[in-house]
């Protein structure tokens, strides 16, 4: 194993930091530095400038039309453009669904959806969580019957991010009640504007409604976006949850974060002197930054056995538990870090065009907000305690 970076991986570095500079519009940059809630067109504008690069879906094989990066390249791209305040990519199409279409999908669907996510033209959105069937996946119960050459797919769909953009969704659904549970799952691809689909906005305590309810009745599926065999979609989405765990781990958003903990720990007052000079509050910080270069040290092992072409086992649910924790502690102490400032939470002065005077400094308002919002963290992709047994069932043998 090889942690170090080559010469070509640092001329990489090198260009993409170019890159940044000359094409990321400031109006973007400083909204995602101020916290500022995203619209669709923000995530548009930067999709679109990747893509002129073709670097939307860099790690994509370039025979599908991505630039074939290494794992190693990935990783540079999110330390550098977390760092440079860029918006980050919205993951459902281009990391998503584009590899399990790849893997899974057959000829005419790879054709026909897959240069889609790479233009944009079609926004796409997750149906994996129900009311009753979060992290225990196995036990939902929205149903696809096949009628002929359509499935007709009735039931809900819950904690659907940004579903209110989306215009189509890839859902997990039941074809069968027959044997075990996992066994009756099919991966339906489905038309958000075909009759029937229903989107319920879900407000959360934050006061943004990126979440959604999503319903479904009596809605006609073509058979034809089935992706895999039907009642074996189980191995599909255990296929999808191992690359998002990876990717929740989010190496480069804590580096930031915790970039951010110091700047404003070094601009608040704490008895006449800055607050980074707390002996307390220092070692606090010290603590978050050796268990991130431990976190950063196992991640690069596992984008160095990704680059030797070794899928990512168990330390997906390891970098998942540690990210999430890490990425919660930092927004604790930065919400303690700013002070009373971070108590008169006004949500609506994060919307877009907002001229809502905040109380205290710039960075107290989004603070609050991120704490509030990460409080999902250690929930969505498969829970903390689920990733637990995951490790304790293959890595422990318990």
């Amino acid at each position: 194993m090889d942690l170090s970076y080559s010469d070509d991986h640092e001329a990489f570095r090198t260009e993409l930091r170019t890159f940044l500079d000359e094409r990321l519009p400031k109006t973007l940059a400083d909204k995602v530095r101020l916290g500022k809630r995203l619209i669709k067109e923000d995530h548009e504008q930067w999709h679109a400038i990747l893509q002129e690069k073709n670097w939307h879906a860099g790690h994509w094989p370039k025979e599908h039309g991505g630039a074939g990066w290494d794992a190693v390249q990935r990783h540079i791209f999110e330390e550098e453009t977390t760092k440079a305040h860029a918006p980050r990519i919205v993951p459902f199409g281009v990391a998503m669904l584009g590899p399990v279409l790849m893997a899974f999908g057959n000829d005419e669907q790879k054709a026909y959806w897959m240069p889609r996510i790479l233009s944009g033209e079609d926004w796409w959105c997750q149906g994996y969580s129900e009311p009753g069937a979060g992290s225990d996946l196995a036990s939902l119960k929205c149903e696809a019957k096949r009628e002929g050459d359509h499935y007709i797919v009735n039931g809900q769909k819950t904690w659907t991010t940004l579903a209110q953009y989306a215009d189509h969704i890839f859902c997990l659904v039941r074809t069968s009640k027959e044997g075990k549970r996992q066994e009756g799952i099919s991966f339906l691809l489905i038309d958000m504007n075909d009759p029937g689909v229903e989107v319920k906005p879900i407000v959360l305590i934050d006061g943004e409604a990126e979440v959604n309810e999503v319903w479904f009745t009596d809605v006609k599926v073509p058979v034809e976006n089935l992706v895999g065999e039907e009642n074996k979609g189980w191995t599909i989405a255990k296929y999808l949850l191992t690359h998002e765990r990876t990717n929740i781990a989010g190496v480069g958003f804590a580096s930031e974060a915790l970039s951010n903990l110091r700047r404003i720990a070094g601009l608040e007052m704490q008895d006449g002197k800055p607050l980074i000079e707390d002996a307390l509050f220092a070692a606090e910080i010290a603590k978050l930054e050796i268990a991130l270069m431990a976190m950063a040290t196992t991640n690069l092992r596992v984008v160095s056995a990704a680059a030797e072409g070794q899928a990512p086992g168990v330390e997906s649910s390891m970098l998942k538990i540690k990210g999430t924790q890490i990425r919660q502690e930092i927004n604790n102490l930065t919400r303690a870090a700013c002070g009373p400032y971070a108590m008169p939470f006004v949500s609506e002065a994060l919307e877009p065009g907002s001229n809502i005077d905040t109380v205290g400094p710039d960075y107290a308002m989004p603070s609050t907000a991120e704490y509030f919002n990460n409080r999902k963290l250690s929930i969505y992709g498969g829970s903390n305690e689920v990733q637990r047994q995951i490790i304790a069932k293959t890595m422990l043998e318990v």
